[in-house]
């Protein structure tokens, strides 16, 4: 019966009477349309026909290709094409699958134009949104022979190109087929970003190729179209613009091994331009994930070239920077804290000259300029990412930075020898310009908040280490911070101008909060700058440096009473070039003259009482004739215009304090203060402040005195409160401040120096005292009180008190219980 339904062509049925009339007997004729219209019609009215129609157009199609008949094979996928999209009922999954295989079959061709022609149904077929799900749909074959053809490498650069585009093409077809779909196979599975987006990648690389190879400008916008890079990169963007919240580490991934697999994190161009994709096509909440990956990137290739490290720190930075505009999250301080860990194994590495510590046969020798490169490039990553941040984090961050810095204190110990202090002396210096790099542009309102005492101590105890470069880091580190009006670049050169008005300084009136802050870090801040000036080693920076810190500290922070310390501190570093306790040389001593001459020729101005500015003008004018040396116009130049002597300055060339505290004093400043000679505090405070010696823990004392006695209360009138009795208190609170510390420095002093012996007695005689006065107190606390009956008489004459019981004792007639 089959055979002869077979050669009857009557008796077969329907759909394949009108498949069959729809092939032309000329391929070139094309699809003949009004066949292809009853069949279209035909499928419309019998959808559950419809899978027998895509099973017998494939028969014809895996027939046709088998025999090279390519015009019938074109002929079928228009056909399957027209129904794909005219054809939405529930029957559709089964057609799709005959559709499928016969794309499948067609990618499979050795023909270049075959595997065109299936990429572009398969697209048309990605476009097309199913009404009915499908649950064991595949796409695992289309995945791989699109990132095989996104690979091809056919002799035909025009060729090349098309089958390279189709695998584009195909690829982006599978992802927006898949990526929304839950029932479909996961295309965010290992297994397949591990094809998709190093093929998209592969493509992205040759973009330089296309370019080379640009055509004249007339065929420019025809060309343009068919460039494999311009298609991968939204291809890509379109990948990650769908990535979920889960979906972006196994995204991520697959980019850094490309990278690393084609050692294209060295010239890092090509890796940053990958980045900045991925960063602007991710929804910005994600872009941490994105931070997160690199920065475990960085942490597995620690042991890398310098140069690939400090092409992934160069990535890093472009990414943070970007990331910084969205959403960072918990991502700040990670990032921070494994830059500064990378930091320290770079400088371990340059130190030892190997990544295992020790230089064996087999070991790979470390480029000591290779590693100050990704030390430079790391410094640069946290600046450039700090910048971006808001305030408070910035805070968080410089505090982070500063807590790591080795100090030589008891909570962080310095490593010993020769290598551990190179390797101290090299973290400090890489932490201080990092956190010099984080702090260049903070703007803080409030200096309490930028500079916290914790921060502030650990700072101001590095400017006291013999390492020049250190100081000069401390000083311009300070300077960033006190700046916050854009006047520090104006404080560069060390001048004496007869007007500084030139300068155009930004100057506001110092805050409530400023005040608070210089009064309680001010005699700390007077105190580094006077035992910084009195370094020997240092050079011209350093005394630019305390200049710009004296100016801004001036403009930034002053009042009254801080305008009197800065002058009476300067008049003190005067005092160290004239007398030369210190053993400087005649350079120092000439630059201490000239930054004094400098600073008080710009308080003057800025104080504008014009016998102040008389007197400083006078000497100033006075040193231009006689000792031009004195004058940072000679000084602080390439080639400094010394004095070989510079013992026995007169006195006409040296700013006078009685003249100065006369002058000001007249004006309303506080005379009496100006008149006292700066002293500062040697002993190094920030330490001292963080714990009690054993001395400070022997020497409190418990008084304990009967002032709050009937016998010897007193009743005192109450003063009038007046402006001169305030003003009065607030003077003596300072000289009373100063006694105290005064006080305090010598016991500390005494039991750190005395003899053992000599601390014991005195400790001996304090508890004996102790103890007599508690026995009293205790005495006088647990004696009975007197009998109501009176005492008794001892055989010696003295009273004697008699213990009475209380249920014996005779109580008033008023005493009511």
């Amino acid at each position: 019966m089959y055979g002869v339904c077979g050669c009857c062509g009557a008796l077969r049925p329907r759909y394949k009477r009108l498949v069959d009339s729809i092939f032309p007997e000329d391929p070139e004729d094309g699809l003949v349309k009004t066949n292809m219209e009853k069949l279209t019609f035909y499928a419309l009215s019998a959808p559950e026909k419809l899978d027998r129609i895509g099973a017998y157009l494939s028969e014809r199609l895996i027939r046709d290709v088998g025999r090279h008949r390519y015009g019938y094979v074109c002929i079928a996928m228009e056909a399957l094409d027209q129904l794909l999209m005219a054809c939405h009922c529930q029957s559709i999954n089964l057609f799709v699958e005959s559709f499928l295989k016969m794309v499948a079959k067609l990618l499979e061709s050795e023909k270049p134009n075959l595997q065109i022609l299936g990429t572009n149904s398969f697209v048309k077929f990605a476009n097309i949104e199913e009404d009915t799900p499908s649950y064991h749909r595949s796409y695992d074959f289309f995945v791989s022979r699109f990132s095989e053809m996104c690979h091809s490498g056919h002799e035909d650069l025009e060729i090349k190109t098309k089958i390279r585009m189709s695998g584009i093409k195909g690829l982006q077809g599978v992802v927006r087929k898949t990526v929304n779909d839950e029932l479909q196979a996961n295309i965010w599975d290992p297994q397949h970003m591990d094809k998709i987006v190093p093929s998209l990648l592969f493509n992205l690389q040759h973009v330089e190729e296309a370019e080379s190879r640009s055509p004249s400008p007339l065929q420019a916008p025809e060309k343009e179209k068919e460039n494999p890079a311009e298609l991968a990169e939204r291809c890509l963007r379109e990948l990650l613009g769908r990535a979920a919240f889960g979906n972006i580490k196994n995204a991520i991934k697959p980019v850094l091994v490309h990278l690393d697999n084609h050692s294209l994190w060295e010239p890092k161009v090509f890796a940053i331009r990958c980045f900045k994709i991925i960063m602007y096509s991710i929804q910005p909440q994600h872009s941490h994930l994105v931070i997160q990956q690199l920065l475990s990137h960085l942490d597995a290739n620690s042991r890398s070239a310098a140069t690939v490290r400090a092409g992934i720190v160069e990535v890093l930075s472009e990414a943070a920077v970007i990331a910084a505009t969205g959403s960072v999250g918990p991502t700040v301080l990670e990032m921070f804290n494994t830059l500064l860990r990378q930091l320290r194994l770079s400088i371990d590495y340059a130190l030892t000259g190997s990544y295992d510590g020790a230089i064996s046969l087999g070991t790979k020798i470390i480029k000591e300029h290779e590693e100050r490169m990704f030390q430079e490039a790391v410094i640069k990553t946290i600046g450039s990412f700090a910048s971006t941040l808001p305030t408070y984090q910035r805070s968080e961050v410089i505090l982070f930075i500063m807590s790591k810095v080795p100090l030589p204190s008891l909570h962080h110990p310095m490593e010993m020898g020769r290598t551990g202090e190179n390797r101290n002396r090299l973290t400090q210096i890489m932490l201080l310009k990092s956190l010099l790099q984080v702090s260049t542009g903070f703007q803080c309102n409030n200096m309490m908040s930028a500079l916290p005492s914790n921060f502030l101590d650990r700072l101001l105890s590095t400017a006291l280490m013999e390492d020049a470069e250190i100081r000069l880091f401390v000083l311009e580190i300070l300077i960033s911070f006190i700046d916050r009006h854009g006047n520090r670049h104006k404080f560069s050169t060390i001048s004496t101008l007869s007007d500084i008005s030139v300068l155009k300084l930004k100057v506001d009136k110092c805050s409530r909060q400023d005040t608070i802050f210089m009064k309680k870090h001010s005699q700390q801040l007077y105190r580094h700058i006077y035992l910084s000036c009195k370094e020997e080693t240092n050079i011209q920076k350093h005394y630019e440096a305390l200049y710009g810190l004296l100016a801004l500290i001036s403009i930034e922070l002053a009042n009254e009473e801080v305008v009197v310390d800065l002058i009476r501190l300067v008049l003190a570093v005067q005092d160290v070039a004239q007398v030369n306790e210190e053993n400087l040389p005649v350079y120092n001593r000439c630059a201490l003259y000239a930054l004094g001459a400098a600073y008080l020729n710009l308080i003057s101005q800025l104080t504008t009482v014009p016998a102040f500015c008389q007197h400083i003008r006078e000497v100033i004018e006075s040193r231009k004739k006689e000792a031009p040396y004195m004058l940072p116009e000679d000084v602080f130049v390439e080639r400094p215009r010394l004095s070989q002597n510079v013992d026995g300055v007169v006195i006409e060339l040296l700013f006078r304090q009685s003249n100065i505290s006369e002058v000001l004093g007249g004006s309303g400043y506080n005379a009496d203060r100006l008149c006292l000679p700066y002293v500062p505090q040697l002993t190094d405070e920030d330490r001292l402040s963080k714990r009690k010696s054993i001395g400070e823990t022997i020497s409190l004392q418990v008084e304990v005195e009967s002032r709050n006695s009937p016998e010897k209360e007193e009743r005192v009138p109450a003063e009038e409160i007046t402006y001169e009795t305030l003003k009065k208190a607030i003077v003596d609170s300072v000289a009373v401040e100063e006694q105290e510390r005064e006080r305090r420095r010598q016991v500390v002093e005494k039991f750190q120096k005395a003899p053992f012996e000599e601390i014991a007695a005195h400790c001996g005689a304090r508890a004996s005292l102790l103890q007599s006065k508690l026995n009293q107190i205790f005495e006088i606390t647990i004696r009975p009180p007197p009998s109501p009956s009176g005492t008794i008489t001892a055989a010696y004459g003295q009273p004697q008190s008699h213990s009475i019981p209380v249920y014996e004792m005779k109580f008033p007639d008023l005493c009511v219980y």
